[in-house]
């Protein structure tokens, strides 16, 4: 079977290192709400305080394009439901931290948490080369069922001509404005409704009806289909496979990331793909599912497994936070004390920002020509051989650095203290001052080897801005979760 041909070439992901068992919540908050305690056991997986939509979308679009060829990108889709600039582009903070061409055709999409189902259909019935980045960080009121089912997670889609991982056969939508949740602009918390009513009224009969559209579209009988993948908010999916099973006989398992991440919003549909597509074998049918005020069903053919599992890394990557407060603190859910410590202005010089903003947001340096030496950041004057003019710019951010120094500062004000900062060593002599993150006290070793993670360096609360930068992180290997 030939890859060749236009279809999905590469896929990542992303999911923060930070996982809440369901049992922190409850424990914490039976009192007020003892209904809880009857919530099936899982965990869920959460931003820190410098992680958003946008350094999620980086991280799962730096994952999908490694090893990939990105010149060719004629468009970026930046999927989210949760996007921090009401009117900046999001995705050109994205492409610019890719370091994808300037000229790319940028596009910022929302609404629904099924955007990313109908951006990847849009990207792969298109004929153009495109990158789609779905990412969601919605929070949940404490003590409320949601926070027990909302996770945050990223996921990325590279489409194009080339050796595909899989094709689109056929797909089929259906729009209705049945309003089982929703989140009104400016609001930070969503509003649901009856589960069970959801479940009967909006999606029971219409979900075969538009998988069966989909599975005809493409000309296949049901039987033909593998796997199922399927995106559903509200804890639905348990309920869609049964339904699905018994309707169109569908092979329909269950999905580790309902149980180990949570529902991720838009990039919910995203993240089931890459799951059901890092199991998948060469000629195998995929069904996605994607459910949000209406369908979205997408039959795809696999033609080759990725060459890699990011999902299965992510994964492990989790670290148990039982720390309820402490959780609370880094969502920006409870306030408190900070100190005098925290009251210096972080306003943002931009046209100092847009004089650097390579430097800053590609975490760009320059390498001499002359004697190799790599910096950051780059200068008219290397700083090893003195010549003038000779550095080349050098992405950094894709680099493996190590640990050279390192100080744990707990007089300085972070959301997460210890303030952790050191030296980090790159290849051809760069060394650079920073700031660590996902890092816990007494963690860090000198000679210890890190990765780069887009973050958000500061927030601006009274000016609602905020900047990023890149962060060295411990490079995981194991799940202590």
């Amino acid at each position: 079977m030939s890859g060749d041909g236009f279809g999905i070439l590469a896929l990542g992901c992303y999911l923060p290192v930070g996982r809440l068992p369901g049992a922190v919540p409850v424990g914490a908050n039976a009192w007020f709400a003892p209904g809880l305690r009857a919530a099936p056991g899982q965990r869920r997986s959460f931003c820190s305080w410098d992680e958003d939509a946008l350094t999620m979308a980086v991280e799962a679009g730096g994952d999908c394009l490694a090893g990939a060829e990105a010149e060719g990108i004629e468009t970026l889709t930046v999927v989210s439901t949760s996007l921090p600039f009401a009117d900046r582009s999001n995705a050109g903070v994205v492409r610019e931290a890719l370091d994808l061409p300037a000229d790319t055709r940028l596009s910022d999409a929302g609404g629904s948490v099924r955007a990313g189902s109908t951006a990847l259909r849009a990207a792969l019935e298109g004929g153009a080369a495109q990158l789609v980045l779905a990412a969601d960080c919605v929070d949940a009121k404490p003590a409320s069922a949601q926070e027990l089912s909302f996770g945050h997670g990223a996921a990325g889609v590279l489409v194009g001509e080339g050796d595909c991982v899989a094709k689109l056969l056929g797909a089929a939508s259906l729009h209705q404005d049945f309003v089982d949740h929703y989140r009104a602009a400016g609001e930070r918390f969503e509003y649901a409704l009856e589960p069970r009513w959801v479940r009967d009224a909006g999606y029971r009969d219409q979900v075969a009806a538009t998988a069966g559209e989909a599975l005809e579209s493409a000309g296949l009988a049901a039987d033909r289909v593998t796997a199922t993948a399927i995106a559903a908010p509200g804890g639905l999916a348990p309920a869609v496979r049964k339904h699905l099973n018994k309707a169109l006989a569908l092979p329909t398992a269950s999905s580790e990331l309902e149980t180990a991440v949570g529902f991720c919003g838009a990039a919910e549909p995203l993240l089931k793909l890459v799951e059901v597509l890092e199991a998948a074998r060469a000629g195998d049918k995929i069904l996605l599912l994607a459910l949000g005020q209406g369908i979205d069903a997408l039959v795809l053919e696999v033609i080759r497994p990725p060459a890699t599992r990011s999902l299965a890394s992510a994964l492990a990557a989790g670290v148990r936070e039982d720390n309820y407060t402490r959780y609370l603190a880094l969502r920006g859910l409870l306030p408190l004390e900070a100190g005098i410590r925290a009251e210096r202005d972080n306003r943002t010089a931009l046209s100092a920002f847009w004089r650097k903003h390579e430097a800053i947001t590609a975490f760009k340096g320059g390498k001499c020509s002359k004697c190799g030496t790599l910096q950051f950041p780059a200068t008219r004057l290397c700083v090893h051989c003195g010549a003038e003019d000779t550095q080349e710019p050098v992405r950094m951010a894709d680099m493996t650095g190590r640990v050279r120094s390192f100080t744990e500062d707990w007089l300085a004000y972070t959301p997460k203290p210890p303030l952790v900062f050191g030296n980090v060593g790159f290849e051809d002599g760069a060394n650079v001052m920073m700031e660590f993150t996902d890092v816990e006290p007494g963690q860090l070793e000198v000679g210890a080897p890190v990765d780069m993670r887009f973050r958000i360096k500061d927030l601006d609360e009274r000016r609602a801005f905020r900047r990023y930068f890149w962060k060295p992180a411990p490079i995981r290997e194991t799940d202590d979760a």
